[in-house]
Protein backbone atom coordinates (compact mmCIF):
# COMPACT_ATOMS: atom_id res chain seq x y z
CA UNK A 1 0.00 0.00 0.00
CA UNK A 2 1.46 3.39 -1.09
CA UNK A 3 2.02 6.26 1.25
CA UNK A 4 -0.44 9.11 1.33
CA UNK A 5 0.41 12.10 -0.82
CA UNK A 6 1.55 15.12 1.14
CA UNK A 7 -0.77 18.08 1.29
CA UNK A 8 0.62 21.26 -0.28
CA UNK A 9 -0.36 23.17 2.84
CA UNK A 10 1.81 20.99 5.08
CA UNK A 11 4.78 21.47 2.82
CA UNK A 12 4.30 25.24 2.77
CA UNK A 13 3.92 25.25 6.53
CA UNK A 14 7.27 23.46 6.93
CA UNK A 15 8.94 25.94 4.59
CA UNK A 16 7.66 28.79 6.73
CA UNK A 17 8.88 27.11 9.89
CA UNK A 18 12.34 26.42 8.48
CA UNK A 19 12.88 29.72 6.70
CA UNK A 20 15.76 31.92 7.80
CA UNK A 21 14.94 35.28 9.34
CA UNK A 22 16.23 37.85 6.86
CA UNK A 23 17.72 41.15 8.05
CA UNK A 24 15.12 43.91 8.26
CA UNK A 25 17.21 46.48 6.31
CA UNK A 26 17.57 43.99 3.46
CA UNK A 27 13.81 43.37 3.28
CA UNK A 28 13.09 47.10 3.47
CA UNK A 29 15.52 47.77 0.61
CA UNK A 30 13.89 45.16 -1.63
CA UNK A 31 10.41 46.44 -0.79
CA UNK A 32 11.49 50.01 -1.59
CA UNK A 33 12.95 48.93 -4.94
CA UNK A 34 9.75 47.09 -5.91
CA UNK A 35 7.52 49.99 -4.89
CA UNK A 36 9.72 52.46 -6.74
CA UNK A 37 9.62 50.27 -9.85
CA UNK A 38 5.82 50.03 -9.67
CA UNK A 39 5.52 53.78 -9.26
CA UNK A 40 7.84 54.41 -12.22
CA UNK A 41 5.93 51.91 -14.36
CA UNK A 42 2.64 53.66 -13.57
CA UNK A 43 4.12 57.11 -14.21
CA UNK A 44 5.66 55.96 -17.46
CA UNK A 45 2.42 54.38 -18.68
CA UNK A 46 0.45 57.49 -17.67
CA UNK A 47 2.91 59.79 -19.49
CA UNK A 48 2.74 57.67 -22.65
CA UNK A 49 -1.07 57.68 -22.68
CA UNK A 50 -1.33 61.44 -22.02
CA UNK A 51 1.13 62.05 -24.86
CA UNK A 52 -0.93 59.77 -27.11
CA UNK A 53 -4.14 61.66 -26.29
CA UNK A 54 -2.45 64.95 -27.20
CA UNK A 55 -1.16 63.48 -30.48
CA UNK A 56 -4.64 62.15 -31.33
CA UNK A 57 -6.11 65.57 -30.61
CA UNK A 58 -3.55 67.17 -32.90
CA UNK A 59 -4.34 64.76 -35.75
CA UNK A 60 -8.07 65.41 -35.36
CA UNK A 61 -7.51 69.16 -35.59
CA UNK A 62 -5.17 68.75 -38.58
CA UNK A 63 -7.73 66.56 -40.34
CA UNK A 64 -10.50 69.07 -39.61
CA UNK A 65 -8.47 71.92 -41.03
CA UNK A 66 -7.72 69.90 -44.14
CA UNK A 67 -11.40 69.24 -44.91
CA UNK A 68 -12.96 71.17 -47.75
CA UNK A 69 -16.17 71.85 -45.84
CA UNK A 70 -14.74 72.39 -42.40
CA UNK A 71 -17.88 72.88 -40.31
CA UNK A 72 -19.79 69.90 -41.69
CA UNK A 73 -16.72 67.68 -42.00
CA UNK A 74 -15.51 68.52 -38.48
CA UNK A 75 -18.84 67.70 -36.87
CA UNK A 76 -18.88 64.23 -38.45
CA UNK A 77 -15.18 63.41 -38.16
CA UNK A 78 -15.14 62.54 -34.46
CA UNK A 79 -18.35 60.52 -34.67
CA UNK A 80 -17.07 58.50 -37.63
CA UNK A 81 -13.70 57.98 -35.96
CA UNK A 82 -15.39 56.64 -32.82
CA UNK A 83 -17.56 54.27 -34.87
CA UNK A 84 -14.69 52.86 -36.93
CA UNK A 85 -12.27 52.39 -33.99
CA UNK A 86 -14.80 51.47 -31.30
CA UNK A 87 -14.73 47.71 -31.90
CA UNK A 88 -10.94 47.63 -31.76
CA UNK A 89 -10.25 50.01 -28.86
CA UNK A 90 -13.53 50.09 -26.92
CA UNK A 91 -14.83 53.04 -24.92
CA UNK A 92 -11.38 54.67 -24.89
CA UNK A 93 -12.21 56.18 -28.28
CA UNK A 94 -15.77 57.22 -27.55
CA UNK A 95 -17.11 60.46 -29.00
CA UNK A 96 -16.77 62.17 -25.60
CA UNK A 97 -13.16 61.06 -25.16
CA UNK A 98 -12.16 62.05 -28.69
CA UNK A 99 -13.65 65.50 -28.12
CA UNK A 100 -11.59 65.74 -24.93
CA UNK A 101 -8.44 64.80 -26.87
CA UNK A 102 -9.21 67.50 -29.41
CA UNK A 103 -9.79 70.09 -26.67
CA UNK A 104 -6.58 68.96 -24.94
CA UNK A 105 -4.54 69.85 -28.00
CA UNK A 106 -6.35 73.14 -28.59
CA UNK A 107 -5.85 74.18 -24.94
CA UNK A 108 -2.19 73.14 -24.82
CA UNK A 109 -0.87 73.37 -28.40
CA UNK A 110 2.71 73.56 -27.08
CA UNK A 111 2.19 70.81 -24.49
CA UNK A 112 5.32 68.94 -25.51
CA UNK A 113 7.56 71.98 -24.92
CA UNK A 114 6.08 73.77 -21.90
CA UNK A 115 4.79 70.84 -19.88
CA UNK A 116 7.26 68.07 -20.65
CA UNK A 117 8.30 67.87 -16.99
CA UNK A 118 4.72 67.54 -15.69
CA UNK A 119 4.56 63.76 -16.09
CA UNK A 120 3.14 63.37 -12.57
CA UNK A 121 -0.19 64.76 -13.77
CA UNK A 122 -2.72 62.12 -14.76
CA UNK A 123 -5.19 62.43 -17.60
CA UNK A 124 -7.87 63.33 -15.04
CA UNK A 125 -5.71 66.26 -13.86
CA UNK A 126 -5.36 67.54 -17.43
CA UNK A 127 -9.09 67.12 -18.11
CA UNK A 128 -9.97 69.29 -15.10
CA UNK A 129 -7.36 71.95 -15.85
CA UNK A 130 -8.11 72.34 -19.54
CA UNK A 131 -11.63 73.56 -18.71
CA UNK A 132 -10.17 76.67 -17.04
CA UNK A 133 -10.24 79.66 -19.37
CA UNK A 134 -7.57 81.82 -17.66
CA UNK A 135 -4.13 80.76 -18.92
CA UNK A 136 -2.32 82.06 -15.81
CA UNK A 137 -4.73 80.14 -13.59
CA UNK A 138 -4.10 76.97 -15.63
CA UNK A 139 -0.35 77.40 -15.20
CA UNK A 140 -0.82 77.90 -11.45
CA UNK A 141 -2.84 74.70 -11.02
CA UNK A 142 -0.39 72.72 -13.15
CA UNK A 143 2.53 73.92 -11.02
CA UNK A 144 0.71 73.22 -7.75
CA UNK A 145 -0.24 69.68 -8.84
CA UNK A 146 3.35 68.95 -9.79
CA UNK A 147 5.07 70.65 -6.84
CA UNK A 148 2.57 69.74 -4.11
CA UNK A 149 1.58 66.33 -5.52
CA UNK A 150 -2.11 67.23 -5.50
CA UNK A 151 -4.57 64.41 -6.02
CA UNK A 152 -7.39 64.95 -8.50
CA UNK A 153 -9.75 65.42 -5.54
CA UNK A 154 -7.62 68.24 -4.13
CA UNK A 155 -7.32 69.82 -7.57
CA UNK A 156 -11.07 69.72 -8.15
CA UNK A 157 -11.70 71.32 -4.76
CA UNK A 158 -9.09 74.04 -5.45
CA UNK A 159 -10.73 74.87 -8.78
CA UNK A 160 -14.24 74.93 -7.29
CA UNK A 161 -13.00 77.18 -4.47
CA UNK A 162 -11.29 79.53 -7.00
CA UNK A 163 -8.03 79.21 -5.06
CA UNK A 164 -5.92 81.03 -7.64
CA UNK A 165 -8.10 84.14 -7.63
CA UNK A 166 -8.26 84.43 -3.84
CA UNK A 167 -4.58 85.19 -3.23
CA UNK A 168 -3.92 88.79 -2.30
CA UNK A 169 -1.22 88.67 -4.95
CA UNK A 170 -1.82 85.80 -7.42
CA UNK A 171 1.30 84.41 -9.12
CA UNK A 172 1.91 86.00 -12.51
CA UNK A 173 2.61 84.18 -15.72
CA UNK A 174 5.46 81.74 -15.25
CA UNK A 175 5.91 82.71 -11.60
CA UNK A 176 6.07 80.36 -8.65
CA UNK A 177 6.31 81.34 -5.00
CA UNK A 178 8.77 78.52 -4.59
CA UNK A 179 11.17 79.87 -7.21
CA UNK A 180 10.79 83.58 -6.42
CA UNK A 181 13.96 85.01 -4.84
CA UNK A 182 11.93 87.37 -2.62
CA UNK A 183 8.79 85.83 -1.23
CA UNK A 184 6.01 88.34 -0.76
CA UNK A 185 3.63 87.38 2.09
CA UNK A 186 0.74 88.63 -0.06
CA UNK A 187 1.48 85.73 -2.40
CA UNK A 188 0.70 83.29 0.43
CA UNK A 189 -2.36 84.93 2.02
CA UNK A 190 -5.89 84.62 0.64
CA UNK A 191 -9.04 86.65 0.94
CA UNK A 192 -11.50 85.14 1.45
CA UNK A 193 -10.65 81.77 2.97
CA UNK A 194 -13.15 79.04 2.12
CA UNK A 195 -14.00 76.72 5.02
CA UNK A 196 -16.78 74.63 3.52
CA UNK A 197 -15.08 71.46 4.79
CA UNK A 198 -16.19 72.36 8.34
CA UNK A 199 -19.78 71.52 7.45
CA UNK A 200 -21.31 74.63 9.05
CA UNK A 201 -24.43 76.23 7.59
CA UNK A 202 -23.92 79.78 6.41
CA UNK A 203 -27.23 80.92 7.95
CA UNK A 204 -26.59 79.53 11.46
CA UNK A 205 -24.46 81.70 13.79
CA UNK A 206 -21.35 80.10 15.31
CA UNK A 207 -19.14 81.24 18.16
CA UNK A 208 -15.39 81.62 18.03
CA UNK A 209 -14.72 78.62 20.29
CA UNK A 210 -16.70 76.29 18.00
CA UNK A 211 -14.95 77.69 14.93
CA UNK A 212 -11.52 77.25 16.50
CA UNK A 213 -12.27 73.70 17.66
CA UNK A 214 -13.59 72.69 14.25
CA UNK A 215 -10.53 74.11 12.48
CA UNK A 216 -8.22 72.11 14.76
CA UNK A 217 -10.32 68.97 14.28
CA UNK A 218 -10.15 69.45 10.51
CA UNK A 219 -6.54 70.61 10.67
CA UNK A 220 -5.41 68.73 7.54
CA UNK A 221 -8.13 70.41 5.46
CA UNK A 222 -7.36 73.78 7.00
CA UNK A 223 -3.64 73.44 6.21
CA UNK A 224 -4.53 72.63 2.60
CA UNK A 225 -6.67 75.77 2.47
CA UNK A 226 -3.95 77.91 4.06
CA UNK A 227 -1.55 76.80 1.33
CA UNK A 228 2.04 75.74 0.94
CA UNK A 229 4.61 76.00 3.69
CA UNK A 230 2.25 76.16 6.69
CA UNK A 231 2.78 74.00 9.77
CA UNK A 232 0.71 74.05 12.94
CA UNK A 233 2.33 75.32 16.17
CA UNK A 234 -0.55 75.47 18.62
CA UNK A 235 -3.88 76.91 19.75
CA UNK A 236 -4.52 79.43 22.50
CA UNK A 237 -0.78 80.06 22.67
CA UNK A 238 0.03 82.23 25.66
CA UNK A 239 2.10 85.41 25.43
CA UNK A 240 3.07 86.76 28.81
CA UNK A 241 4.39 90.12 29.91
CA UNK A 242 5.37 91.20 33.40
CA UNK A 243 1.78 92.13 34.20
CA UNK A 244 -0.56 90.25 31.82
CA UNK A 245 -1.22 87.05 29.86
CA UNK A 246 -2.61 87.03 26.31
CA UNK A 247 -3.76 84.06 24.22
CA UNK A 248 -3.53 83.80 20.43
CA UNK A 249 -6.24 81.62 18.87
CA UNK A 250 -4.05 79.77 16.33
CA UNK A 251 -0.33 79.95 15.62
CA UNK A 252 1.40 78.57 12.52
CA UNK A 253 4.90 78.70 11.10
CA UNK A 254 5.54 79.02 7.40
CA UNK A 255 8.89 77.49 6.48
CA UNK A 256 8.92 79.20 3.07
CA UNK A 257 8.36 82.67 4.49
CA UNK A 258 10.43 81.70 7.57
CA UNK A 259 8.07 83.39 9.99
CA UNK A 260 5.32 82.78 12.54
CA UNK A 261 1.76 83.50 11.44
CA UNK A 262 -0.84 84.36 14.06
CA UNK A 263 -4.54 83.88 13.32
CA UNK A 264 -7.23 85.59 15.38
CA UNK A 265 -10.77 84.34 14.76
CA UNK A 266 -13.70 86.74 14.71
CA UNK A 267 -17.17 85.42 13.95
CA UNK A 268 -18.55 88.94 13.60
CA UNK A 269 -17.70 91.98 11.51
CA UNK A 270 -14.17 93.35 11.79
CA UNK A 271 -13.71 96.26 14.20
CA UNK A 272 -10.86 98.68 14.82
CA UNK A 273 -10.44 97.04 18.25
CA UNK A 274 -9.74 93.71 16.49
CA UNK A 275 -7.07 95.39 14.37
CA UNK A 276 -5.42 97.01 17.39
CA UNK A 277 -5.45 93.70 19.27
CA UNK A 278 -3.74 91.83 16.43
CA UNK A 279 -1.20 94.63 16.04
CA UNK A 280 -0.33 94.21 19.72
CA UNK A 281 -0.09 90.39 19.40
CA UNK A 282 2.31 90.67 16.45
CA UNK A 283 4.52 93.21 18.21
CA UNK A 284 4.62 91.10 21.38
CA UNK A 285 5.32 87.90 19.47
CA UNK A 286 8.18 89.55 17.60
CA UNK A 287 9.63 90.77 20.87
CA UNK A 288 9.12 87.64 23.00
CA UNK A 289 8.92 84.60 20.68
CA UNK A 290 10.57 85.38 17.36
CA UNK A 291 13.94 83.70 16.76
CA UNK A 292 17.03 85.46 15.46
CA UNK A 293 16.71 83.71 12.07
CA UNK A 294 12.97 84.32 11.72
CA UNK A 295 11.41 86.98 9.53
CA UNK A 296 8.89 89.40 11.09
CA UNK A 297 5.73 87.77 12.41
CA UNK A 298 2.52 88.06 10.36
CA UNK A 299 -0.99 88.41 11.75
CA UNK A 300 -4.23 87.43 10.00
CA UNK A 301 -7.59 88.45 11.41
CA UNK A 302 -9.99 85.85 10.05
CA UNK A 303 -13.42 87.45 10.26
CA UNK A 304 -16.97 86.79 9.15
CA UNK A 305 -17.23 90.17 7.45
CA UNK A 306 -15.29 93.39 7.08
CA UNK A 307 -15.79 96.95 5.96
CA UNK A 308 -13.22 97.69 3.27
CA UNK A 309 -13.36 101.38 4.15
CA UNK A 310 -12.28 100.55 7.70
CA UNK A 311 -9.43 98.48 6.27
CA UNK A 312 -8.41 101.34 4.01
CA UNK A 313 -8.19 103.92 6.78
CA UNK A 314 -6.57 101.66 9.38
CA UNK A 315 -3.05 100.42 9.94
CA UNK A 316 -3.93 97.42 7.73
CA UNK A 317 -3.53 99.55 4.60
CA UNK A 318 0.13 100.29 5.34
CA UNK A 319 1.37 97.39 7.43
CA UNK A 320 3.38 94.62 5.80
CA UNK A 321 2.63 92.33 8.76
CA UNK A 322 -1.12 92.68 9.36
CA UNK A 323 -3.91 91.28 7.19
CA UNK A 324 -7.68 90.93 7.50
CA UNK A 325 -9.38 88.18 5.51
CA UNK A 326 -12.98 87.07 5.44
CA UNK A 327 -13.95 83.44 5.74
CA UNK A 328 -16.73 81.74 3.82
CA UNK A 329 -18.50 78.67 5.15
CA UNK A 330 -19.75 77.64 1.70
CA UNK A 331 -18.09 77.62 -1.69
CA UNK A 332 -18.65 81.01 -3.34
CA UNK A 333 -19.98 81.14 -6.86
CA UNK A 334 -17.72 82.65 -9.50
CA UNK A 335 -20.00 85.69 -9.72
CA UNK A 336 -19.94 86.25 -5.93
CA UNK A 337 -16.17 85.98 -5.82
CA UNK A 338 -15.76 88.28 -8.82
CA UNK A 339 -17.93 90.97 -7.19
CA UNK A 340 -15.95 90.71 -3.95
CA UNK A 341 -12.58 90.89 -5.67
CA UNK A 342 -13.75 93.82 -7.81
CA UNK A 343 -14.72 95.79 -4.69
CA UNK A 344 -11.34 95.06 -3.11
CA UNK A 345 -9.51 96.11 -6.28
CA UNK A 346 -11.42 99.40 -6.58
CA UNK A 347 -10.66 100.33 -2.98
CA UNK A 348 -6.99 99.37 -3.34
CA UNK A 349 -6.63 101.50 -6.50
CA UNK A 350 -8.34 104.40 -4.76
CA UNK A 351 -5.98 104.08 -1.83
CA UNK A 352 -2.93 104.06 -4.11
CA UNK A 353 -3.87 107.22 -6.04
CA UNK A 354 -5.17 109.08 -2.99
CA UNK A 355 -8.75 109.43 -4.27
CA UNK A 356 -11.86 108.67 -2.20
Amino acid sequence: MGSKPRKPGNRLSKLHKNQAVLPRPFLDDVRALLRKARSKAYTSANTIMVEAYWQIGRRIVEEEQGGQERAEYGSQLIRNLALQLGDEFGSGVSVANLRNFRQFFLTFPDHGKRYALRSVLTWTHWRLIMRIEDMDARDYYISECAEQNWSTRLLERAIQAHTYKRFLKPPGKGESVLSSPRRDPAGFIKDPYVLEFLGFHDSIPIDERDLEGSLVTKLHDFLMELGKGFSFVGRQLRISTETSHFYVDLVFYNYLLKCFILIDLKTRKLTHENIGQMDMYVRMFDDLKRGSDDNPTLGIILCADKDETLVRYSILSESQQLFASKYRLVLPSEEELRDELDRRHILRVGNEDGSV
